[in-house]
């Protein structure tokens, strides 16, 4: 019995650790590639029905921050991580479409325009469809029109079907903080990344490319991106954001 003892104790600290443990618990990790800090945040399949999209508080107007947004949560839950999901008006209205539990919120923009969100092609992310994660270019989005839980466009696509965005320039000196997400080839995987530090579209695009072996992925922002990450000791604050995204943990 006494020998028995360290084993038992072993097995039993085991069960208390998982049982504190969040259901569902966001895996954020910090990387680097090609001399550059990230943190990535990986959603598989499994976590799909906990990724949550954000708009409007219950007074139907913009939530704008992370406190925001767990101020929503339910007893029993809590935020895993959260970003900023794309582009928005100055009332912090999205730019492109929108759709939260399956409910179109803002339609889908397909033509070119002034700003990084015109630069075409540009696409949208899509949770909760015939896949558990996609990104599709707007205008193959907008033709198929496929279904998705939720969506949320923005723009430029980083990589199309394996290849950087043709007008992302290897020498440029236009560097930001830039966020985004990107999707494993067969959909099993979602990665939401933020650099630590400003790198250029090129360099940004590579890292999903090049490290992550994804063949789409798209750019959510730059001199604005936020990530909400506690498992890395990160919170951005301090600037009011449009559509957020995260994981929502069962704790």
């Amino acid at each position: 019995m006494t020998a028995d003892l360290p084993r038992r104790l072993a097995v039993a600290l085991g069960m208390l650790v998982a049982l504190a443990l969040p259901a569902g618990a966001a895996t954020c990790d910090r990387v680097e590639h090609d001399g550059q800090g990230y943190v990535l945040c990986t959603v598989p399949a499994s976590e799909q029905a906990d990724l949550q999209l954000w708009q409007n508080g219950a007074d139907d107007k913009p939530l704008r921050n992370f406190n925001n947004v767990r101020r929503t949560l339910g007893d029993g839950q809590s935020l895993g991580f959260a970003m900023n999901a794309g582009m928005f008006h100055p009332d912090y209205r999205p730019v492109g479409l929108l759709v939260i539990d399956g409910q179109e919120l803002s339609p889908i923009v397909t033509g070119a325009s002034d700003g990084n969100f015109g630069l075409l092609p540009n696409g949208v992310f899509c949770a909760g469809g015939d896949r558990p994660f996609q990104v599709i270019e707007s205008r193959a989005f907008a033709a198929a029109r496929p279904q998705c839980r939720l969506a949320t466009q923005s723009g430029p696509m980083l990589v199309v079907d394996g290849e950087l965005h043709p007008r992302f320039l290897e020498n440029s000196d236009s560097r930001y903080i830039r966020n985004g997400v990107g999707v494993s080839p067969d959909g099993q995987t979602a990665w939401f990344a933020i650099s630590s530090r400003p790198v250029t579209f090129h360099e940004f695009g590579r890292m999903f490319r090049d490290k992550l072996g994804v063949r789409d992925a798209l750019y959510f922002d730059g001199s604005v991106s936020r990530l909400y990450a506690p498992s890395v000791n990160r919170a951005d604050f301090g600037r009011s954001i449009g559509p957020i995204i995260g994981l929502v943990e069962q704790n």
